[in-house]
């Protein structure tokens, strides 16, 4: 009897050791996509933020703060090296499937995050005013990596960032 359990708990390792994760397929991503768009509330509410430069820029600095480690400084994952790799994958902001919810929905995504996904929610992170700017800025990305890489992935330290961004 001894001898059956160590076989089957051996055999147990070795197929739970050989198993890996897939990327979803173009069916379970489609159906994914549907399902958040139906299930994510906030379509009537509006942004009580105008699309000014100033705010946009509001956003621009609430989300090098709290989203660049996993969207990338321009939301697009430029230098963000699992974005990728998770399941599902971070998605690029600029995509046509994010850009096609609701101001709302973003606001209600990045308050209350999102399942199933590794989208954390921010309640009590960030104020009603700054998800906000977030959503003015994720709607004027700029081009695909012209902000870089987050600081955290280039090896940089603050200081010299902050220095070569701000033109010293």
């Amino acid at each position: 009897m001894r001898v059956v359990s160590s076989l089957f708990i051996g055999a147990s390792i070795v197929l739970l050791c050989s198993c890996s994760a897939t990327p979803p397929g173009k069916t379970e991503t489609a159906v994914m996509t549907k399902l958040k768009r139906w299930t994510v509330g906030g379509k009537k509410m509006t942004n009580p933020q105008a699309a000014t430069p100033d705010n946009i820029a509001a956003g621009r600095e609430a989300f090098s703060h709290y989203c660049a480690a996993c969207h990338g400084l321009d939301g697009q994952k430029t230098g963000v090296p699992f974005a990728d790799r998770m399941s599902p994958p971070v998605p690029s902001l600029a995509a046509p499937h994010v850009q096609q919810y609701k101001d709302g929905q973003l606001k209600r995504i990045i308050d209350d995050g999102l399942s199933p996904s590794g989208m954390p929610a921010s309640k009590g992170i960030l104020n009603d005013d700054e998800i906000w700017s977030i959503v003015l800025y994720i709607r004027h990305l700029p081009p695909q990596g012209s902000l870089g890489e987050p600081t955290m992935y280039s090896g940089e330290t603050c200081t010299e960032k902050g220095d070569s961004a701000a033109g010293r």
